[in-house]
């Protein structure tokens, strides 16, 4: 992957509101339409993202997941309806602004997507760089903490086809963590990795909430993750929220598209 140098301008994140520390909920998103020409992807999605939790957006191919991602990144504009992040309504928001909120956000990909040119340290070195108006030793310091506490720092120096697919989500994480953000969100996170690794990568999104303090939201269509890590749950289908709730709540959804999509994952729910 090539990486293309620009000059940047620093950006600070907006500091949280006092009112926001104490609200559990995070994001909300409300009647969010997005449409692609006469293609209708989202038509009126509202659900709640609750702070420190693992959040999980599940549902079957082409029911609009990615598409809710990017408007929640503010990667594109809603047609219409609100992204309010800690109270703040992110759809609204352009140029500095804009840029300065997407900082709440980190974003780990659904294949790591780490520069294969660079190393472990200047792939978690590089939003820091990019973004942060830090010496040389700062940015060490950083980069060497994160990677500490996640686990990798033995690997700094190596490039990431050194790595193991579950060594490589990571660096990922690390790397999406180290400009502070208040949200990580995880696109297909388990999408291709074996059981194990599956498993292991898992096992780091519910880690590196309890460490940093983070608020998880999972893009996913697997339910074997969503049994082990889920906190909350919503089910797009079709571009709306078909149900939304805890686990528990949603196998016990009556919604026919909700209990097939259970039915047709072939996990064992005991």
């Amino acid at each position: 992957m090539k990486v293309f140098r620009r000059n940047v301008i620093r950006l600070t994140r907006p500091p949280l509101p006092p009112e926001a520390k104490n609200d559990p909920i995070h994001v909300r998103i409300r009647d969010v339409h997005k449409s692609y020409g006469q293609q209708h992807v989202l038509e009126g999605v509202s659900l709640d993202i609750y702070r420190g939790q693992t959040n999980l957006v599940i549902g079957p191919s082409g029911s609009g997941k990615t598409v809710l991602m990017r408007q929640l990144i503010r990667l594109e504009r809603p047609d219409s309806g609100q992204l309010l992040v800690n109270g703040v309504d992110f759809a609204k928001l352009e140029g500095l602004e804009l840029a300065a909120m997407r900082r709440t956000f980190g974003m780990v990909f659904q294949m790591s997507a780490l520069f294969d040119s660079m190393t472990v340290f200047d792939n978690v070195a590089f939003p820091l760089r990019e973004h942060a108006n830090l010496s040389r030793k700062e940015v060490r310091e950083r980069v060497m903490a994160r990677l500490s506490a996640l686990g990798v720092a033995g690997a700094a120096h190596k490039l990431p086809a050194q790595l193991s697919g579950g060594m490589q989500k990571r660096v990922a994480v690390a790397r999406a963590m180290v400009l502070e953000s208040e949200i990580l969100i995880y696109d297909e996170p388990t999408t291709g990795l074996d059981p194990i690794t599956t498993e292991r990568v898992d096992d780091l999104i519910t880690e590196t909430e309890e460490m940093f303090g983070v608020t998880s939201i999972v893009i996913s269509h697997d339910m074997a993750s969503v049994v082990r890590i889920a906190d909350h749950l919503s089910f797009l289908y079709q571009g709306q929220i078909a149900a939304t709730g805890t686990l528990q709540e949603l196998l016990n959804s009556e919604h026919p598209a909700m209990e097939e999509f259970v039915r047709a994952s072939r996990v064992s729910l005991d």
